[in-house]
């Protein structure tokens, strides 16, 4: 019997406990309940704030004429989206035209410009990745072993830098060239002039070649020296500066 009556006293005890923690926690939430109630009564008995307007005022617009167009000097697309072959050094006084003329007009089209590389095939499919868009070309001969070519390749470049990665392909090359001496092209950043200080004999006779890669915006500049002595620095430098100077 005395074990009956402890466990009789055990609940009796747990029992009161629970409805004190029930009593606690519905106080709790009487509470916040009470608080929140109190919080919308004080809102609504104050006055409304009022908005501030969606729309906005009406800006008065300048009348007159607009700003002029950028000049060509002020402005390079003025001068590249136009006829490209204007860009060209003109011919020295004195040049005879070349052997083989390039391009038709002192234009290259993709395919013809493909044609001047080892593998064509490849160089077509790479330039039309890389959004070509055309290419202006001129050349001369000042006798019968010295003779030039210079050429303007221009790019879309929708998707990509395609002017800067062709000038770089055209470095990477040229530093690889045995004998090969290379300077910088001033006011260019990465352009570079290259001189081969070692003939080509390939064909039966000894070429000596000089070169020139740079870009300006849209345009890769590439410029192609060949003589039976060898080029001086300046000549290509020259050559190099001046065709810059004209983009």
């Amino acid at each position: 019997m005395r074990l009956n009556r402890s466990l009789i006293q055990v609940r009796v005890r747990l029992t009161y406990a629970a409805a004190g923690v029930l009593l606690i926690a519905a106080a709790a939430v009487l509470g916040v309940v009470a608080g929140t109630c109190t919080g919308y009564v004080i809102q609504a008995g104050r006055e409304p704030t009022a908005l501030p307007p969606l729309s906005q005022p009406v800006l008065a617009q300048s009348k007159g004429k607009g700003p002029e167009p950028l000049s060509a000097a002020q402005d390079g697309r003025v001068r590249t989206d136009g006829d490209l072959r204007t860009l060209l050094l003109k011919r020295p006084s004195g040049a005879q035209d070349p052997l083989f003329e390039p391009g038709h007009d002192g234009w290259m089209s993709l395919a013809e410009y493909a044609e001047t590389f080892k593998e064509p095939a490849k160089e077509f499919k790479y330039e039309i990745g890389a959004e070509f868009r055309r290419a202006a070309v001129t050349a001369w001969r000042l006798d019968d072993t010295y003779s030039v070519e210079i050429r303007l390749v221009q790019y879309r470049q929708e998707e990509r830098l395609a002017a800067a990665d062709s000038a770089e392909n055209g470095r990477y090359w040229a530093e690889r060239e045995a004998g090969s001496r290379s300077w910088a092209i001033p006011g260019t950043g990465d352009g570079r002039v290259y001189v081969r200080t070692r003939p080509d004999t390939e064909s039966g006779v000894s070429v000596y070649s000089a070169e020139a890669h740079a870009r300006r915006g849209d345009i890769a500049l590439e410029i192609w020296i060949y003589d039976a002595k060898p080029i001086s620095k300046e000549k290509v430098m020259d050559l190099a500066k001046r065709q810059v100077g004209r983009l």
